[in-house]
């Protein structure tokens, strides 16, 4: 078994480590001597409110002791990684917030057999000193369709109780009304996670295998399997199958999510999910609340309970009314909830249309009578980009992130829809501007930027006249607009050297009678030497700058790309000539 990589000292000081940590940026936290507790540095303000205990395992951050502060928690305490805290840990705090003058301490504790004996036993111990202390468990699992003896697991929708206890105590409400109304709030809950990949333990290795098409639905915060493994579908399937388990009528532990019904949701990122995914889910979760009618009254996005670096996802629901939902919205100092909108998400608009663009610099031309050999030179650009795409990203991922190739091909799928519904323009300088925009708008990346600028500053000396000294004096133009914006010379290992290198040659065509094919063939052949001469160049600007010199053994994709585009050009004027 391979042993997971992790950033720690030591395996066995991981958790007060990590603890240290958070204790050490955050003024508003303190630790109990020779306990794993953290609690509010100013205990002397709970005097005459209900304390709020909770913890767990480590391995969940932020929680537990992110969710510290006034009107959240009081304190936590902590066990080793996935391990249920000592009971004498979980004792001194309840006597430290005891000794604070609270008025009774609550245990909120995730329904898991290790935390309820220790906190249950904790409880006991300070119920028999006189503490005046009570116990809620939380258990919003709705993976499982038949009710375990065990009950349901506590999950993610954990966090939300926190919050509720919190702004109740903060609001002075008693250690039986705090009881009551949690207890009402976490029996309006569930919670489902999915993941695509497991979490491992510091020391340990993957507490359990996927194959690299599956997903597991239904899975626990340590790593405990789920009820069952798919195959990965798209998000907004996954997302789907989702909220009809956790709502199906055959479901022991489902949300009652009825049309018309009001909820806060959670997308809570289980550790290792990129954000990107992360916003994928998010809207998925939302659309398909809302085609069920469900109203979503508050959404939280971001990481709540983790599992280590699991990558996966969980959803909470909690069926949710006005009164619950000023408990949400109610301020708290605890660093690790969010900066909550106070509004629902359900019933606003979400898109601004956008401005009208401004006019166009050149006046309108009739559309329709371009030239034949227009259409047939974009297209073989077009069809030489998409038969180069493989090998632009192979050549991309020495230097780059392997989509040169991919970014072009995008370019050139985009041309060939505006080609197939557009008449092109009749006048050159219209068609490159034209072009230009289309580049800036699908094409994506720096190059779609840089063949943006290439193309609209090429078309500046084509308004008024579209003679071989006319194209030179464009791809000047071009070249010289690349250089001022993008930072870029000949020599630095970009697609300049190909262009650069063809606009030597084609300066012959401002001589009078110069002829366009024999000069661009030169130019075409110089702009491959260029290109081909790159691998033997340090790269001085963009991506590949950052990159060590000795691993650049192959030329530029983008000045590939150029040079094959120049080449395409090329053949399609050949063609019609003969």
């Amino acid at each position: 078994m391979q042993v997971s990589k992790k950033l720690v000292n030591s395996v066995p000081g991981s958790a007060d480590d990590a603890l240290s940590g958070l204790v050490a940026c955050n003024p508003a936290i303190q630790l109990l001597q020779g306990h794993r507790v953290a609690l509010r540095s100013d205990l002397e303000n709970i005097r005459g409110q209900v304390a709020l205990l909770s913890g767990g395992g480590s391995g969940h951050e932020p929680a537990h002791a992110g969710y510290i502060g006034k009107g959240m928690l009081t304190g936590v305490v902590a066990g080793a990684v996935f391990t249920s805290p000592a009971v004498g840990s979980i004792l001194a705090a309840i006597r430290a917030v005891t000794q604070a003058g609270s008025a009774g301490t609550l245990l909120i504790v995730k329904n898991y057999t290790g935390d309820r004996l220790n906190f249950g036993l904790a409880l006991e111990q300070a119920q028999a000193e006189g503490a005046d202390v009570q116990m809620v468990v939380v258990g919003d699992d709705s993976a499982f369709t038949m009710q375990k003896k065990a009950g349901r697991r506590g999950l993610c929708g954990t966090v939300l109780i926190h919050k509720v206890a919190g702004a109740l105590s903060e609001a002075g409400a008693s250690l039986e009304e705090i009881v009551r109304r949690v207890t009402a709030a976490a029996g309006a809950m569930g919670t489902l996670g999915v993941s695509l990949s497991p979490c491992s333990v510091p020391g340990s290795g993957p507490t359990f295998q996927l194959a690299q098409d599956e997903l597991e639905l239904g899975l626990g915060i340590h790593g405990e399997a789920g009820v069952r493994r798919m195959k990965m579908v798209p998000a907004d399937e996954i997302v789907k199958t989702m909220l009809d388990h956790m709502s199906s009528p055959s479901n022991a532990s489902r949300v009652a999510l009825e049309p018309g019904a009001s909820v806060v949701l959670v997308v809570n990122n289980l550790g290792g999910l990129s954000f990107l995914e992360l916003g994928v889910v998010a809207g998925a979760a939302v659309r398909c609340l809302e085609d069920r009618g469900v109203r979503i009254a508050r959404a939280l996005v971001g990481a709540f309970m983790t599992a280590l670096e699991m990558a996966g996802v969980s959803l909470t629901l909690l069926l949710a009314d006005d009164e619950l939902l000023g408990l949400i919205d109610a301020k708290t100092t605890a660093v690790a909830w969010p900066n909550l909108a106070r509004v629902p998400v359900t019933g606003r608009s979400r898109v601004l249309a956008a401005p009208e663009e401004g006019p166009t610099v050149e006046e309108p031309v009739p559309a329709g009578a371009a030239s034949p050999q227009v259409r047939l030179v974009l297209e073989r650009v077009c069809s030489t980009l998409l038969g180069l795409q493989e090998e632009l990203n192979k050549l991309d991922r020495a230097a780059g992130d392997g989509d040169c190739g991919s970014t072009h091909a995008r370019a050139a799928r985009a041309i060939q829809e505006w080609l197939n519904s557009s008449p092109l323009p009749t006048r050159l300088s219209q068609l490159l501007s034209t072009l230009a925009r289309l580049l800036l708008e699908k094409m994506g990346g720096s190059s779609g930027a840089l063949y943006g600028l290439f193309l609209t500053a090429a078309a500046q000396p084509l308004q008024s006249r579209s003679d071989p000294a006319a194209w030179a004096a464009a791809v000047e133009a071009g070249i010289e607009a690349m250089q001022r914006y993008g930072g870029a010379a000949p020599g630095d290992r970009t697609m300049l050297d190909s262009l650069c290198a063809a606009a030597e040659e084609l300066r012959a065509l401002q001589a009078p009678g110069a002829n366009l094919l024999p000069v661009l063939v030169k130019a075409v052949q110089s702009a491959e030497a260029a290109a081909e001469s790159t691998k033997n160049m340090e790269a001085g600007a963009g991506r590949a700058s950052y990159i060590s010199s000795a691993r650049l053994e192959l030329p530029d994709p983008g000045a590939v790309a150029a040079a094959a585009i120049l080449r395409a050009v090329l053949e399609g004027l050949q063609s019609q000539s003969v």
